[in-house]
């Protein structure tokens, strides 16, 4: 399973990932600082079956992975080829689903807009939904081509795509579209961007952290994520940088200090597993 982190630039994207894989790729004030992706493995927290190992203690056991990509930020018109343009959609292919890191923090030294996390999120889905209209266009072109034979196949086909088209037209992405069996079949090829399950990561400061159910981006962020059929996950990215670097010891007591029960990376991780349907059987 992989999962791709994206955003636009400076919204904590490579703190984000460095947090959850342990890794220290670089970040800085400069968008485009991820030109390459970052790769990293990450262990699936299972409390049952730590309790497991612990009672049996087996030579070995594997717990479940997911792979995140750190991918560069996004460029407003990116599906004409602005910023990393073709670069950063061809990485978001590559995935199996989305975590979309959403900026919940003012940083006046960072950012010239003012914050809006609805409207970045929005951004976002704008390009892929494009990308993707670029793609069924000539792919539609191809098949209406192809139907003049007569072929009722190919013409069902052509006839689904200008559906498609027309949904994504509207700014609906693909996976709210109502697809039959045999549609899905057609466009198997994993080529459509806007069909990929996603998570929203509210990136929040420490206080807006603490008092989230107050913070009027992130309220704004969950009823979006909510129309959509999305989860939003919050998580305070540079704290759980923080965390990472005190001795695993250091850590429970620290998490005890600010009341809080279970990290927000652990959460995020688990909703990443479970957003394609992985379920653990033990």
């Amino acid at each position: 399973m992989k999962l791709g982190i994206v955003g636009l630039p400076n919204v904590g994207k490579t703190t984000l990932f460095n947090a959850l894989t342990g890794e220290k790729a670089a970040t800085s004030a400069y968008a485009f600082t991820s030109v390459t992706p970052n790769v990293g493995i990450v262990q699936v927290p299972d409390e049952r079956l730590d309790w497991l190992a612990a009672v049996y203690e087996p030579k070995k056991y594997t717990p479940a992975t997911i792979e995140f990509v750190d991918i560069a930020g996004l460029a407003k018109g990116a599906s004409r080829g602005e910023g990393l343009g073709n670069g950063f959609l061809a990485a978001i292919r590559q995935t199996d689903a989305l975590l979309e890191v959403v900026r919940c923090f003012d940083n006046d030294g960072l950012f010239t807009e003012p914050m809006d996390a609805a409207r970045d999120a929005e951004a976002l889905e704008l390009e892929l939904i494009l990308a993707d209209i670029e793609l069924m266009e000539r792919r539609a072109e191809r098949a209406k081509k192809a139907a003049k034979s007569g072929d009722k196949k190919v013409k069902q086909e052509a006839e689904f795509l200008e559906r498609l088209i027309a949904h994504l037209s509207d700014g609906k992405p693909a996976r709210a579209f109502d697809f039959q069996p045999e549609e899905l079949a057609l466009i198997s090829d994993g080529g459509l961007l806007s069909i990929k399950p996603v998570i929203y990561a509210a990136n929040l400061d420490e206080d807006g952290y603490a008092a989230k159910d107050q913070n009027p981006e992130f309220k704004a962020l969950m009823a979006l994520a909510e129309a959509q059929g999305a989860k939003v996950m919050p998580v305070c990215a540079r704290l759980e940088a923080d965390i990472n670097d005190l001795p695993r010891e250091e850590q429970k007591e620290f998490l005890e200090d600010l009341g809080i029960a279970e990290r927000g990376l652990s959460q995020l991780i688990k909703c990443s597993y479970e957003l394609l349907g992985y379920i653990s059987f033990l």
